[in-house]
C-alpha cells in the first residue's frame, strides 16, 4: 500500500478526518480533499474532479444529500471519471433509506460505483456517537436539556472511530468488494438512555425532554434555524421515533474482528478529554 495514493473526500468531516488519520497511521499516502482544502474538491464543480483522482488507486467517498437525484448523478459521473483515470477501488458512505424515493436514489448512487467498473464497498451508517460531542447535540447537552422529537424511539448509535476503521479495512484489505456493511453500535438506545450515560460520565445534570414534532419545529424556527434544516431534522427524528432505523447488526465485528464500541465507553472517554467542558 505504500506506493498507492488513496483519495478521501469530506476529509474534514467526522468520519473523513478519522479515515485520513487511520490511513496515515498505517503509512498510506492520502490525498485529503474537501471544498475548503488547498486541493479543492467540490461535488458541484466538475473541474475539481480530475485533479482529485489523478494517480489515485482507491477512494473514500462522502457525498451530501445522497438521497437526492443530483447526488446520485454526480456520484455516477465521478465514478466513471475515476475509473477512467485508473482508480480501482471505492468505499461509499451511505445510509439506510427510510422511504421509497430515498431508497431509489440511494440505490442508484450505491450501484453507480460497480457499474463504473470499480471494486465497491458501501457503508450504511447509523447515528454517530460524536453528534453529542462534536456536532449539533453538543450545545443541548451543555444546556442541560436535550429537547428532541424522538419520543422513546431507539437507535443503534455507532462510533465514528469504528466507521473509519471499517472504511480503512475496506480500502486496504481484500475481501470487501461488492459488500454492503450496515454499521451499528452494540445496542439499541433511546435518547434518554444516551443522555443518561453522558450525565453519568460528566457528573452534569443533563436530561432528555421529548417534544412533539411541531413544538420542536417552533423552537428551532425561534432560534433562527433555516426552514430546510428544520424539515430535515423533524423527518430524521421521526424515523427514530417510529423505530424505522432501530436495528443492531454484526457488521463492525465481522470486518474488524472485535465488537463495536459501546456508547457508555465513548461518553467516559469524551468527558475525560473535555468534550463537554465550557
Amino acid at each position: 500500500m505504500s506506493n498507492e495514493t488513496i483519495l478521501v473526500t469530506g476529509a474534514t468531516g467526522k468520519t473523513g478526518r478519522r479515515v485520513v488519520r487511520q490511513l496515515r497511521d498505517k503509512g498510506v499516502t492520502v490525498r485529503a480533499v474537501s471544498p475548503s482544502s488547498e486541493a479543492r474538491f467540490d461535488w458541484t464543480d466538475r473541474t475539481t474532479w480530475a485533479p482529485a483522482v489523478r494517480d489515485v488507486t482507491s477512494m473514500h467517498l462522502v457525498a451530501p444529500d445522497l438521497g437526492s437525484p443530483q447526488a446520485a448523478g454526480n456520484i455516477a459521473a465521478f465514478a466513471h471519471e475515476a475509473a477512467a483515470a485508473g482508480v480501482r477501488r471505492a468505499v461509499l458512505i451511505s445510509f439506510p433509506p427510510t422511504d421509497t424515493q430515498g431508497l431509489d436514489q440511494v440505490s442508484t448512487a450505491e450501484h453507480a460505483l460497480a457499474e463504473a467498473g470499480l471494486d465497491a464497498t458501501v457503508l450504511r451508517l447509523r447515528w454517530f456517537f460524536q453528534n453529542f460531542s462534536e456536532d449539533f447535540l453538543r450545545d443541548p447537552v451543555l444546556s442541560g436539556d436535550v429537547r428532541l422529537p424522538a419520543g422513546d424511539g431507539k437507535e443503534a448509535f455507532v462510533d465514528a472511530e469504528d466507521i473509519a476503521a471499517v472504511a480503512v479495512a475496506a480500502l486496504t484489505e481484500t475481501g470487501h468488494a461488492s459488500q454492503v456493511y450496515e454499521l451499528s453500535g452494540p445496542r439499541l438506545m433511546s435518547f434518554a438512555e444516551a443522555v443518561a450515560d453522558i450525565a453519568d460520565a460528566t457528573g452534569r445534570d443533563v436530561r432528555y425532554t421529548p417534544l412533539a414534532p411541531e413544538e420542536y419545529a417552533a423552537e428551532q424556527r425561534a432560534q433562527g434555524v433555516p426552514e430546510e434544516w428544520v424539515h430535515l431534522t423533524v423527518d430524521l427524528y421521526a424515523h427514530i421515533r417510529t423505530g424505522a432505523l432501530g436495528s443492531v447488526t454484526g457488521d463492525v465485528e465481522k470486518v474488524l474482528g472485535r465488537p463495536p464500541r459501546d456508547f457508555a465507553d465513548y461518553a467516559r472517554t469524551a468527558a475525560a478529554q473535555g468534550a463537554w467542558n465550557t
